[in-house]
């Protein structure tokens, strides 16, 4: 403890605001630097590595035990009940025309969408935890035409040889994709 904190010992009130104007001080100085930083949780899908923004994902958790909706889209897994509410689950290979390998893999894990109002959540074939980027390894991402994938990529970025693709996952839940049942 610096000499003019101890002289605020007696006075714990003038000692909180001095710890607050520092921490504050702390905040705006470390908020410059983090400026030219974005992080997100990294997946992967298939042969891509992707990652979504850190806002879109509330939790990953383990594939949980699902009941089948009947007549239901390949792609849609089923509900699962996690913590007493119902969450939906979406199979984002097959979502994105593609086969699951994501069901039969021991690595899969679901990303929980950060939202109360669309309880849904991804699953996806690995989680590779949070990456964070600089502006420097911003790059265009390559899609082919076709790539279902397209609308809901927000970027890219480029690094040690691998492109990762940044996938919106509030604008897929919210997408006519989902909403309406397909394409």
């Amino acid at each position: 403890m610096s000499k003019e904190l101890r002289s605020l010992r007696a006075q714990p009130f003038q000692l909180l605001l001095e710890l607050d104007r520092r921490l504050r001080a702390m905040h705006a100085d470390g908020g410059q630097a983090g400026a030219n930083i974005w992080q997100g949780l990294a997946f992967r899908h298939g042969q891509r590595w992707i990652v979504a923004p850190k806002e879109d994902v509330r939790e990953v958790i383990a594939v949980p035990r699902t009941s089948r909706v009947p007549n239901a889209r390949p792609w849609l897994c089923g509900v699962a009940n996690i913590r007493g509410k119902l969450l939906t689950l979406i199979d984002l290979g097959r979502l994105f025309g593609n086969e699951s390998s994501a069901a039969a893999n021991r690595n899969a894990r679901v990303l929980v969408l950060n939202s109360e109002l669309s309880p849904v959540g991804f699953l996806v074939d690995e989680v590779a935890g949070y990456r964070q980027f600089t502006v420097g390894e911003q790059a265009a991402p390559k899609l082919a035409e076709g790539d279902t994938m397209k609308p809901f990529v927000l970027g890219g970025f480029q690094r040690e040889g691998r492109p990762w693709l940044v996938l919106s996952l509030h604008q897929l839940a919210s997408s006519e994709l989902v909403r309406r049942g397909g394409w």
